[in-house]
């Protein structure tokens, strides 16, 4: 592989690593509130003890689980970019300039 072409794979790499980076920063936020939410539904349903509240904190939960998940396979989408990366980079050193 050329170097011109190396080169050309690292750069679409990092804007994809920085577009994915954005999105996790994106999710956190999002985990971070919806966490608190069903914190705030738990309360309220040992509380008040109505099965509306408890289905309120089931939906809750439900979405944090949800988000969590979404999170997680965002992260391994950035690992594996950061792996490419890493390899090209490898290949970048050893191409003949």
């Amino acid at each position: 592989m050329s170097r011109a072409s190396i080169e050309r794979r690292l750069v679409d790499v990092s804007g994809e690593i920085k577009r994915i980076e954005q999105e996790l920063l994106v999710i956190d936020e999002q985990l971070a509130h919806f966490a608190d939410t069903a914190d705030d539904a738990r309360l309220r349903s040992l509380v008040s003890e109505t099965p509306l509240a408890a289905k309120e904190h089931r939906d809750a939960e439900k979405t944090v689980t949800a988000l969590a998940r979404d999170r997680e396979s965002w992260a391994q989408r950035l690992r594996k970019l950061e792996e490419r990366q890493d390899t090209l980079l490898d290949d970048l050193m050893e191409a003949q300039p």
